[in-house]
């Protein structure tokens, strides 16, 4: 058997060599093939979900006819057959296409199933064991085919790794079935080896798969233990420095290495609040470059109006993204029943990053509003230009300002799967005080302008407290204010101070230009406020509010008499003539009656 699988891998090889001599001129493609995922997702699919292997066999042998017939790659015509197997040609050039590598694969699965189709059925059936041990060395030469393959330069370092585990994996299945049982704990012990160091390679969303095939191996590496010495191979570290020194894993550092630097390149894997995530839809991919891009842009700007078109700009290309990653998840059921509490999966880890920087690019398009409105607002000759354009910038509308952008801070608290994250929730608490100082700060600028001083000195001494409490805590890294902070906490002790100087000579009544320039009117008439003095220039008019000359209406206790003396006095109408005369009936009458002619009555 072992000299079958030689053969077919040498010629393989040579066909493999050839098609590599007359392709080199052509540019050299590289592409990944997750095969472990790939297999493991169509197994699930189509019946060992339930250990249906005639219905995975069956999968299997349509797919290949698909394949080979999409790709125009059939074996022989309608009535001759003629075997045609996947070389390195097919691999390269203009017909490159990676669709070519699943055909030994399938193949291979095609066979293996077959195999256990006849290791169900050889417990009443004996004799099937024989086809048994023939479909699992064939699904070994469609193995070695497909390592042969991926050896080339055309494949990344994480599809070599798979094969080399696969190939590994299969070979020790039909070792198993034939009792060897050393060679078969070696050939397992290699495949777990290789998908242990695989799934250390792995950003953690993917390492959940190789990590459950792992463990796959135990009892079999146990029952080959057994069988042979009666020991426990599984787990023990002087078999891997024995298959180190046997020069069966001699490239497996270089290639896990390669690995991660692979999967660290083009965005493929994004980190975030320490985890790790593969980046799949290329939607997103292409706005996670673009959003780098973004910052550098922002930083060679200078005009308030130019960064908020680019911010916008970029939440545009963030809403897309974010739609094609809930797309993905509609498609998972799984992904669909999550609810506060679970773990989070990869892909909802990267809608909640998605989210964030969502979140983050409003608040900072929102911030680079008020900018602009504190440059108008402080500006005294931007002040006149705008009072007469009509739109003179308020305290007020900052105020406004700053509630919106406490709205943003609140949905970033909620974003789904960052709840129980202790850092993240300190840094967005403390983004939120932060804001709250500036809006109950300029909410108390608008109370200065009503002259209510006492609720405006309650408002500084609240935007004080809560920008005391800010410094204290930590700052995110987009939004470090501590300068602004430090900047308002002295701004406000000036005005706290000022303005309860004001209400003091407000209650005094302090002779104050400030009071006294300016008419207070009252609602009530001058009657009512005798004892208090206010300068009310109504009183100068010509309708002054002294005192109300047509009294209001109030109600009076009373108790009527009726007594009935003007009925005598009433003369009522005659009406004789609305009366009818008695009818005066005789013959002529009678006849008249009878025939019809009386006429109307």
């Amino acid at each position: 058997m072992a000299d079958e699988v030689n053969n077919n891998g040498n010629l393989e090889k040579s066909e493999s060599n050839q098609g590599l001599t007359n392709q080199s001129a052509e540019p050299i493609r590289v592409f990944r093939i997750e095969v472990l995922h790939m297999i493991k997702e169509a197994q699930q699919q189509h019946g060992l979900r339930h250990g249906d292997y005639q219905r995975y066999r069956g999968y299997c042998s349509r797919r290949i006819r698909r394949l080979r017939k999409a790709l125009k790659f059939p074996q022989g015509d309608k009535r001759h057959f003629k075997r045609r197997d996947v070389t390195f040609a097919e691999l390269t050039g203009k017909r490159a296409d990676e669709r070519f590598i699943y055909i030994p694969l399938i193949s291979a699965e095609r066979a293996w199933s077959y195999a256990m189709q006849l290791k169900q059925e050889a417990n009443t059936e004996p004799r099937k064991r024989f086809h048994l041990i023939s479909k699992l060395r064939k699904a070994c030469g469609y193995a070695l085919q497909l390592q042969e393959l991926c050896t080339l330069e055309i494949f990344d370092a994480r599809t070599k790794l798979e094969c080399e585990a696969y190939v590994a994996w299969m070979h020790g299945t039909l070792h198993f079935e034939l009792q060897s049982w050393k060679t078969a704990g070696e050939h397992l012990k290699r495949a777990q080896v290789v998908y242990e160091n695989l799934a250390k390679a792995l950003p953690d969303d993917e390492q959940e798969l190789y990590k459950a095939k792992v463990n796959e191996f135990t009892p079999n590496l146990r029952y080959c233990a057994y069988n042979i010495s009666g020991g426990t191979m599984g787990g023990n570290m002087d078999d891997l420095l024995e298959m180190r020194a046997q020069g069966l894993l001699e490239n497996l550092d270089a290639l896990v290495n390669q690995t991660k630097s692979e999967s660290s390149d083009g965005l493929q894997t994004i980190e975030w609040r320490g985890r790790k995530v593969t980046v799949r839809p290329e939607k997103v991919r292409l706005f996670l470059l673009s959003a780098q891009e973004l910052d550098k842009g922002l930083e060679k700007t200078t005009k308030i109006d130019a960064k908020i078109e680019l911010i916008e700009r970029t939440l545009m290309d963030c809403k897309d993204a974010i739609q094609s990653v809930k797309d993905e998840i509609k498609q998972d059921p799984k992904l669909r029943s999550l609810t506060t509490g679970q773990p989070v999966s990869g892909v909802q880890y990267l809608l909640a990053y998605l989210s964030y920087i969502r979140l983050n690019r409003t608040l900072q398009r929102n911030l680079c509003l008020v900018e602009q409105a504190k440059a108008n607002f402080d500006d005294p000759n931007q002040k006149s230009q705008i009072a007469l354009d009509g739109k003179r910038v308020r305290s007020q509308d900052l105020a406004r300002l700053y509630e919106i952008i406490l709205q943003n801070v609140s949905e970033m608290q909620q974003i789904l799967g960052m709840e129980d994250h202790t850092t993240y929730q300190r840094e967005i608490e403390n983004l939120a005080l932060t804001f709250k100082a500036f809006r109950c700060y300029y909410i108390a600028l608008t109370l200065i302008d009503m002259k209510k001083w006492k609720e405006a000195v309650a408002l500084y001494e609240r935007a004080s407290k809560y920008a005391t409490e800010a410094l204290k805590g930590p700052f995110c890294d987009n939004f470090n204010m501590l300068d602004d902070l430090e900047k308002l906490v002295i701004t406000i002790d000036g005005c706290k101070f000022s303005a309860h100087a004001y209400s003091v000579l407000e209650n005094d009544n302090y002779d104050d230009p400030i009071f006294t320039s300016k008419s207070q009117k009252s609602s009530k008439p001058l009657f009512e406020r005798l004892s208090q003095y206010k300068e009310d220039q109504s009183l100068f008019t010509k309708n002054p509010n002294v005192f109300k000359l047509t009294p209001e209406m109030e109600a009076i206790p009373c108790k009527p008499l009726f007594f009935d003396l003007a009925l005598n006095y009433v003369e009522l109408p005659s009406l004789e003539e609305k009366l009818q005369a008695p009818d005066k009936k005789g013959i002529s009458g009678f006849v008249k009656g009878f025939l019809g002619w009386g006429g109307n009555k």
